[in-house]
């Protein structure tokens, strides 16, 4: 494992999720998962997010165009947090998913728009 890659990937995910999406997701992974969460934070995080062309705000809100794209709700709420965290702002939010209409369709734009939004809200983000 390169360790500079694990620390770098796992500082980054406490920026963008807190604790509970980063350290506990190790802690709490199942011995099927445990692979999962350390390539996702060496790989994804310690490499990927940490190159220098794309800013983290950026590769944020590429990430949620990609999440809406695809329906991923689920994600779509975990990256919202990442995103206000890497300094996206709730209308930077708003004209991703207004973006995304035209190419993903009124149905997946809806449905990442409602999650995002509760986030935002949970978030306290106005």
């Amino acid at each position: 494992m390169n360790q500079s890659n694990f620390d770098a990937g796992i500082e980054l995910r406490r920026k963008m999720f807190g604790k509970e999406g980063a350290d506990d997701h190790h802690a709490k992974a199942s011995d099927m998962m445990a692979p999962i969460q350390d390539i996702v934070t060496r790989i994804c995080f310690g490499e990927i997010w940490q190159r220098p062309v794309l800013d983290h705000k950026t590769r944020s809100l590429i990430t949620l165009a990609m999440l809406v794209a695809t329906g991923r709700t689920h994600e779509i709420k975990i990256h919202t947090r990442g995103a206000v965290a890497n300094g996206a702002t709730r209308e930077e939010l708003r004209e991703l998913f207004l973006h995304a209409f035209p190419y993903c369709g009124i149905p997946l734009m809806v449905d990442g728009m409602v999650a995002c939004e509760a986030t935002l809200n949970e978030l306290g983000v106005k």
